[in-house]
């Protein structure tokens, strides 16, 4: 592991790259011990300190965890699908409201991903989440329901629609579809949507994987997809219109 100490990059960033780097590699295994701090100065020349934040970053990722005592130190961490949702989402999020991509864009991403999931979904999924769903269909008609909290059931639907599929890779792709999109896609369309529209929506979804039918629940997510990007497009039809 090494790093250049002429380049302008943070010393602790590059420290940090070059233990992820042996991590993804597996030069470093899950459970393995890392030098101690003393030991990682001395190898990358830089003082104890500038270590130590970098073993935060790592840290911060979950990448490596930290014990006490006489058999304590650095280690390097099993990481979860779990562990790696926030930071999905986080990006995701970034990415979506620095404008980095279009409405459009992210739009057609995320419905895609999403009907990659339904042929599984509907093989799959648990009574238990197709409960949620019919729940959240239910809280979602419900007079006087919030803004915010039709948007916090919509990602809850949708996102039990995804782990239905079974397939913890598939649910940490869509982590950032789902959680990051789907608010802000609601943000931007929340003035101009039907509800009733949505819930008529959602309610074919979860009648397709109730009866395992998968191409009802594609069939609905595609007029999902088209009804956003047409309540995207209006919204910003109207924004154009002079006062």
């Amino acid at each position: 592991m090494k790093i250049d100490p002429q380049k302008p990059a943070d010393l602790s960033a590059q420290i940090a790259q070059a233990i992820r780097d042996a991590i993804v590699s597996g030069q470093l295994i899950v459970d393995e011990r890392l030098p101690s701090e003393a030991e990682l100065a001395d190898q990358f020349q830089v003082s104890r300190p500038t270590v130590r934040e970098a073993l935060k970053r790592l840290a911060a990722q979950s990448l490596i965890r930290t014990q006490r005592g006489a058999t304590g130190g650095a280690f390097v961490n099993r990481l979860s699908f779990e562990d790696a949702y926030s930071q999905q989402i986080t990006t995701s999020t970034l990415l979506l409201s620095m404008n980095t991509v279009s409405f459009d864009t992210a739009c057609e991403a995320r419905y895609a991903l999403e009907r990659a999931c339904a042929r599984l979904s509907a093989q799959r999924r648990t009574a238990d989440q197709l409960a949620t769903m019919r729940a959240e269909i239910f809280r979602q008609a419900q007079p006087g329901l919030t803004d915010e909290a039709f948007c916090a059931s919509d990602v809850a639907f949708h996102r039990a629609l995804v782990d239905g599929a079974g397939n913890p890779v598939l649910s940490y792709q869509l982590a950032g579809a789902v959680e990051a999109m789907q608010p802000l896609m609601n943000m931007i369309t929340f003035t101009a949507r039907s509800r009733e529209e949505i819930i008529s929506l959602h309610s074919q979804i979860a009648d397709g994987l109730e009866n395992g039918d998968a191409d009802v629940v594609e069939e609905s997510l595609v007029k999902l997809e088209k009804y956003t990007r047409k309540l995207a497009h209006d919204v910003a039809e109207q924004r154009r219109k002079p006062a």
